[in-house]
């Protein structure tokens, strides 16, 4: 009975390995999420003020939350087989609504279903569908099962208060605290998943696959970073004129661009992945991959974000013939969310490499000091001139921090290419043996 029963649950579904990778049908989810990082920033493009950013970063968070549990989902079981692909694209369907849904989800558009119904409702869906799983695989165990109620109820109470949050602006739209107390009720939703799913919640952290994990998170890095040179591509809108200004911010665009992408896809990465195959302790590794990870990726790609929004908003003073050949002054609001992106960026990777490989990387240190000391200097100079700014000091950072390494990128590098080519050996030689 047990051999019969071990073989319905392999039909249905189909646990993780410790050297399982990413699947197509993950990746095919992530590509829901490019369209997501497009839509937040145009959408924050659209009215550029402090509280639409909050909205932008709370919108961001939620979604964040979303993709994390169908990463801890695909890391338990392989996403690709049994039923697994049911629910995800179960799960797709409910995020790109969802998406679809951002535009309105705080004040419900006339015209159409209800915006902020909708994105709660989506993002329920969601939810639920990744739980479902979890409590097909605990069903045998009588102490998860109970467990699994209280799981349940965290993004239940976050759905209801994003659904009374979305009946402020109907009752009380003339109120002058009306838009405060719907980001405070916003906020608190998002509390409830973070806090409750790292403490009360804790003990289901379970990573079966590192190289999962981190290559999960590490192709999420990259659709934001792609993101970025969307926004490059299309700004504020399509067909821009090809003009001299228009040409320099693009090329200076894709120059900051290479060094994110440098300043974490060159040794980080990897550095990170072989920190968390190294941790075996249980404990040691749920906390990297809780905090290295689920945490302080955020941050990181809020930073993405946010410069993809200083830059939509540069090109098109850049396209207009209305504006000075170098651009306007660049501004306090719009320096300190091109700036503050790109600091946030390597902020979080300086923490990131603190955290899990305890070390401080000075270079990149330094030079979130130097964005921070120079943005009010440059808010007054004209936006071409801020941006060169900014692409010099992130270009001697990230060159400084690649020179300086003392061997470190050397070691590291050796190590993944090690890895990489013993797994192709055994690839090559599984392929001999039965294709």
């Amino acid at each position: 009975m047990g051999n019969g029963g071990g073989t319905r649950w392999s039909r249905v579904l189909l646990p993780g390995a410790p050297g399982s990778r990413t699947t197509r049908l993950e990746l095919f989810y992530d590509l829901v999420f490019v369209f997501a990082f497009i839509n937040v920033t145009t959408l924050t493009a659209t009215i550029p003020t402090p509280v639409n950013v909050y909205r932008c970063l709370l919108v961001l968070a939620l979604l964040w939350w979303s993709w994390t549990g169908f990463a801890r989902l695909g890391n338990a079981v392989r996403a690709d087989q049994g039923l697994l692909p049911v629910v995800g694209v179960v799960t797709v369907a409910a995020t790109f609504l969802l998406v679809l849904s951002v535009p309105s989800a705080f004040v419900d558009q006339p015209g159409g279903l209800n915006g902020p119904l909708v994105f709660a409702g989506c993002y329920f869906v969601i939810r639920m569908a990744q739980l479902a799983v979890f409590a097909w695989l605990d069903r045998s165990d009588r102490a998860r099962r109970r467990g699994l109620l209280l799981r349940a109820l965290l993004p239940s109470l976050a759905t209801v208060l994003l659904v009374v949050a979305g009946l402020v602006p109907v009752r009380f739209a003339e109120r002058p605290y009306a838009v405060a107390l719907q980001l405070a009720l916003w906020t608190v939703a998002l509390l409830v998943e973070y806090v409750g799913g790292t403490t009360l919640a804790r003990r289901w952290w379970v990573v079966v696959s590192a190289g999962h994990w981190a290559e999960r998170h590490a192709l999420m890095v990259l659709v934001a970073l792609g993101e970025l040179i969307i926004a490059l591509g299309l700004g504020p809108k399509t067909g821009l004129p090809l003009t001299g200004p228009v040409a320099v911010a693009a090329l200076l665009g894709v120059l900051v661009v290479a060094m994110l992408w440098w300043a974490y896809f060159d040794t980080l990465a990897y550095a990170l992945e072989q920190a968390l195959h190294h941790a075996r302790d249980p404990d040691a590794r749920r906390r990297l991959c809780r905090d290295v990870y689920t945490f302080l990726h955020l941050p990181l790609l809020a930073g993405v974000i946010l410069f993809a929004l200083g830059l939509k908003d540069l090109l098109a003073d850049a396209a207009s013939p209305d504006t000075p050949s170098w651009g306007p002054p660049l501004g306090g609001f719009w320096v300190a969310v091109l700036y503050g992106g790109v600091g946030l960026y390597l902020l979080s990777l300086v923490a990131c490499a603190l955290v899990a490989l305890r070390e401080v990387r000075w270079p990149l240190v330094i030079t979130v000091a130097a964005l921070a000391v120079v943005a009010p200097v440059v808010a007054p100079i004209p936006e071409l001139a801020s941006l060169i700014v900014l692409a010099v000091l992130v270009t001697a950072g990230v060159a400084a921090e690649t020179f300086q390494e003392d061997g470190r990128r050397r070691r590291i590098r050796q190590l993944a290419l090690e890895e990489q080519l013993a797994a192709e050996v055994d690839q090559s030689h599984w392929r001999q043996q039965h294709l």
